[in-house]
């Protein structure tokens, strides 16, 4: 398999992505490409030994993998340009929400492997909730592209139907536990603590928590049951959020947001 990995779209997300193969070891730097109109911008990276470059199609040709990061309105004017380069041997990996797998191909019009996938923002610190899915891949292709995305945090591979609500789970998501942790600061600063103290106890204790869940694969309300004393502190303040409709207010925004997508 040829392992030369062209980054189309030299923003955020698809330099994070090159900033994470980097640190991983999992690609050389002279082994990535990064494509962007301004390349100014990509001096850092050029100074590590990564190519970077103006010209999408320089990037297509030798590459082995082709990582599209560029806005989803750009998809077609960018693949019109550059399938001419692309032959059955090379995969496709589409990081743009909203941009189905058969959109790709039929822009494209060539049986190649093709994968759909949903990162996040923390991808920035390779601490992704990335969601795979695929079509014309063969079993080694699925492994390195998981492994890929292992290098900028985990992965699970889900059906594409599964991608609209990945998208509300993973990266919603990220807004919504921002907003739990801003709340929680400001509850720590009415009860006496200054804003930097109160931040950092409250984003350390979610990371925490999540960290729990990650490592031991135990259930939330197991946890929760081990803080939670008879007549204590932490089920009074529970069932407090409980009668204001905590829960029931997260699920109806992750709904609400899965409806915003679906009706767009």
């Amino acid at each position: 398999m040829n392992k030369k990995i062209a980054i189309i779209g030299g923003g955020n997300l698809g330099t994070a992505i090159a900033e994470g193969l980097i640190a991983s070891k999992f690609a050389k730097p002279a082994d990535i490409t990064i494509t962007k109109r301004n390349i100014s911008t990509l001096k850092p990276y050029e100074k590590k030994g990564v190519k970077v470059t103006g010209d999408n199609s320089a990037a297509v040709k030798p590459a082995g993998i082709i990582i599209l990061a560029v806005k989803p309105f750009q998809v077609k004017e960018v693949l019109e340009g550059v399938k001419k380069d692309l032959g059955s041997s090379q995969i496709i990996v589409s990081v743009m929400t909203g941009v189905a797998i058969k959109d790709i191909e039929e822009i494209v019009k060539k049986k190649m492997p093709v994968f759909r996938a949903m990162p996040n923002t923390a991808i920035a610190i390779r601490e992704s909730m990335t969601c795979l899915s695929s079509s014309n891949a063969t079993a080694d292709q699925v492994k390195y592209i998981n492994d890929l995305f292992c290098t900028v945090g985990k992965v699970v591979t889900i059906e594409e139907k599964l991608m609209d609500a990945a998208t509300v789970l993973g990266a919603c998501g990220t807004a919504y536990a921002m907003r739990y942790i801003r709340a929680n600061i400001q509850g720590g600063i009415e009860i006496g603590f200054d804003a930097n103290t109160a931040s950092l106890i409250a984003a350390q204790t979610v990371k925490g928590a999540a960290q729990l869940l990650l490592e031991k694969g135990s259930h939330p309300e197991y946890e929760i049951d081990k803080v939670t004393t008879p007549k204590g502190c932490t089920i009074a303040g529970l069932n407090e959020m409980e009668h204001r409709g905590f829960s029931s207010s997260l699920i109806k925004g992750v709904v609400a947001s899965y409806d915003k997508i679906l009706n767009s």
